[in-house]
């Protein structure tokens, strides 16, 4: 099971969306100094004083984010049935698509209602990764699947 290259793939998928379950997702400078965080919870508006003020909830990220990292844990284990993981992997590339459209709405929300720039951060080419790691599965057992294919024309 792990020693197939598109294991590896999946739990890399998996790894790296965990990483947005902690800290920050991204950051935002507004105009007079305010800056804005958003992470997994929400997006926060930092003041003068120090503290931290919710102005947005984000509860879909949330949900897409747990079920990227569920559909790509649960499809390393379909290793025996590779059609059913291709179809799953493919669903896992749609969830990472649709993720990085909520964020973007989000994002483009924030910057629109409180005239924000984008600070730029590590954690925004994650999820370009998270689709080319689940292209890279897709391909990977692909092969597999026509390899099968090809012994059972031999015989």
């Amino acid at each position: 099971m792990i020693q197939r290259i598109q294991s590896v793939y999946l739990l890399l998928t998996t790894l790296l969306s965990a990483l947005f379950l902690t800290g920050r997702i991204l950051t935002f400078k507004g105009e007079k100094g305010t800056d804005f965080i958003m992470n997994i919870k929400g997006t926060w508006q930092i003041t003068e004083t120090g503290g931290n003020v919710m102005i947005q909830n984000q509860v879909p990220v949330l949900v897409v984010l747990i079920l990227i990292i569920l559909l790509s844990l649960v499809t390393i284990f379909f290793y025996k049935r590779r059609k059913l993981q291709l179809k799953l992997n493919i669903g896992v590339i749609v969830l990472i698509i649709t993720f990085i459209g909520v964020l973007l709405f989000y994002a483009l929300s924030i910057i629109k209602k409180y005239q924000a720039s984008l600070v730029p951060g590590w954690k925004m080419f994650i999820p370009f990764l998270m689709i080319l790691s689940g292209i890279l599965t897709y391909r990977g057992i692909k092969k597999d699947e026509e390899l099968v294919k090809s012994y059972d024309r031999l015989r």
